[in-house]
């Protein structure tokens, strides 16, 4: 039995990427000077979980990259205390359990704190409860422990420029919930919307986008007004909505029939 040439070993020299002929080598992804997250000026993380290994686990990968500064890691709520009330931050990622208290009771301290921080709840539990209370709290990523299709660090880079992060199997989840809702339905937590708070036609086309996942320059560019005048609509949301994030303005809107 003839044995199969091994093919040649290549050796590359200046300028060569070691791939066939005519075949490019992935581009280096591009990370856009205009958003948030930068070498030289880093998202600041505080990280709070009483899961020693899974903590270890985020703050490997969060280390990793280098537009990511992990200011500090706690793994009680007494700790996290302690690192909300003398550090500062940008996002804060917290679970919801914790040995010693509720990772609510800290999300809700970090509001006082930092009211521009983000928040990113890192958790096992994935029942519509839950989640919808850490969005009324005002947190803007949602991920579960156990998924695989996710990144702690794109998290983290997505809810600093204007972004969502939330768990693809939760997302579906929720999303499904919504699509078989009966037309006109309301959860019990939701009250339908004055009609002097209905939004402008220009305020659901921005809204539309946010729920996409997209940041205001992307908006912007689509719609073809200034990040400026992205944000003045967005703020004008927030204030018709009663919320305080986009989060929150996504998941009251979706559930009301605007979007």
């Amino acid at each position: 039995m003839s044995e199969q040439a091994t093919p040649p070993a290549v050796e590359l020299g200046a300028g060569q990427s070691g791939y066939p002929p005519g075949v490019c080598a992935p581009a280096t992804p591009l990370w856009p000077g205009f958003l948030t997250g930068q070498e030289d000026a880093p998202v600041r993380v505080l990280l709070v979980d009483d899961d020693e290994f899974m903590r270890r686990v985020i703050a490997q990968e969060l280390l990793s990259d280098l537009r990511i500064q992990l200011e500090g890691q706690a793994g009680s709520l007494r700790d996290g205390r302690r690192l909300v009330a003398t550090h500062e931050f940008d996002v804060l990622m917290v679970d919801l359990r914790l040995g010693d208290g509720s990772g609510f009771d800290l999300i809700q301290e970090a509001r006082e704190h930092r009211r521009s921080a983000e928040i990113i709840v890192i958790t096992v539990l994935e029942d519509e409860a839950h989640v919808l209370h850490a969005l009324e709290l005002g947190a803007t990523g949602y991920l579960l422990k156990d998924a695989w299709l996710q990144s702690f660090a794109q998290a983290v880079l997505q809810v600093v420029n204007g972004g969502a992060a939330i768990t693809p199997r939760l997302a579906r989840r929720l999303l499904s919930r919504l699509s078989h809702r009966p037309m006109g339905a309301l959860p019990p937590a939701a009250q339908p919307l004055p009609r002097e708070t209905t939004l402008t036609a220009r305020e659901c086309e921005v809204l539309r986008f946010v729920a996409r996942g997209h940041v205001t320059e992307e908006i912007g560019n689509r719609l073809g007004i200034s990040g400026q005048t992205v944000n003045a609509h967005i703020k004008n949301i927030y204030k018709k909505l009663h919320v305080h994030s986009r989060a929150q303005a996504v998941s009251y809107a979706a559930y009301s029939g605007l979007i």
